[in-house]
């Protein structure tokens, strides 16, 4: 028998004492496939990922991984880079991954210059006979993905695998990602800036508070859902305030030298544009289509306050960690 899915979980829950941290999770993930697991710190997705990997075992459900009930049974078609980065302090980069590649079963003859390569496409080639614990964080974090796509396995989870790493090494491992996934292979990632999910998958599952809140590819989640925010260049320099007061319009914020205008839920977004046009002179409207950051504040509008939204936008786009990403990254 073929089997065509990945990843299944049916009815999957796992709690911690009185913390629910995945309730009812049911999830299918073709072989192939490249989906982002995306949610704020704390929605679920690291224990997801655990149960999968057998990490964790659910307190209830239902999983299989790549045909077997256990990610036990076909570890050595796994590549796994966890939230929780380690590598053997001790041993010298080389060495380390050699041993990785032994115990997932890459054939000795030619590992050595596997070795090499990898190193080598991480502008790591240098760092082959130092020790794991001379490198900084960004650099053992390439080191360790190294170590989980060596053996070119079948199915790839990264779990929040751009965390602390400067521009650079985030372009460089997001490619990397693209290419696994183009040698056929199932990828999943889990992130908590949505930016980075946007850029890279073909299909979304956003979880909140331990529950899947959609489940969807890109193009399905930008036709579900309604733009409702205008770009506008305005000409005149009180078309701030003329603007905050037209029918509509929930918000009006500056943004790279234009103005973005947030309308109410549900409000016509080309009547907003013939209101503002009438209402002040601009230079240039457009309409913006929702990113998934959008997505998931309106998913989850009901149980967020205004600060709470505030809040929770600057730790999707990765705000929070701005001045952390980079420092000891090469």
């Amino acid at each position: 028998m073929v089997v065509t899915d990945a990843i299944v979980m049916r009815g999957v829950s796992k709690s911690f004492g009185p913390k629910q941290a995945v309730i009812d999770m049911n999830l299918t993930v073709p072989r192939g496939a490249l989906y982002g697991f995306i949610g704020p710190n704390g929605a679920g997705k690291t224990t997801t990922i655990r149960m999968v990997m057998s990490i964790l075992f659910p307190d209830a459900g239902q999983l299989s991984v790549l045909g077997r009930p256990s990610a036990v049974e076909s570890k050595d078609r796994i590549g796994y880079l966890p939230e929780e980065r380690g590598v053997y302090k001790k041993m010298r980069v080389g060495a380390f991954l050699r041993h990785m590649g032994r115990l997932k079963g890459v054939p000795g003859r030619g590992l050595d210059a596997k070795v090499r390569a990898w190193l080598e496409r991480m502008d790591l080639a240098d760092c082959e006979r130092k020790r794991c614990e001379e490198l900084s964080k960004g650099m053992q974090q390439k080191v360790q993905f190294i170590s989980a796509v060596l053996h070119e396995p079948e199915l790839l989870i990264f779990d929040e695998p751009f965390s602390g790493l400067d521009p650079v090494n985030t372009r460089l491992l997001r490619d990397l990602i693209r290419e696994q996934h183009a040698a056929g292979r199932t990828v999943i990632f889990s992130t908590h800036v949505m930016p980075q999910a946007e850029q890279i998958c073909e299909h979304i599952v956003m979880i909140n508070k331990g529950r899947k809140v959609l489940d969807a590819s890109l193009p399905e989640i930008k036709a579900r859902f309604d733009p409702h925010t205008l770009l506008v260049e305005p000409l005149d320099g009180s078309a701030e305030i003329v603007l905050s007061g037209v029918g509509g319009v929930r918000s009006v914020s500056r943004v790279d030298g234009a103005l973005e205008v947030s309308l109410e839920h549900g409000h016509d977004p080309h009547a907003a544009i013939r209101a503002i046009v009438q209402a002040a002179p601009v230079s240039r409207i457009e309409l913006r289509r929702p990113t998934l950051e959008d997505v998931f504040i309106e998913i989850v509008q009901g149980t967020a306050t205004n600060g709470d939204e505030a809040a929770l936008r600057a730790e999707l786009r990765g705000e929070a960690e701005a001045v952390a990403a980079g420092e000891g990254d090469r």
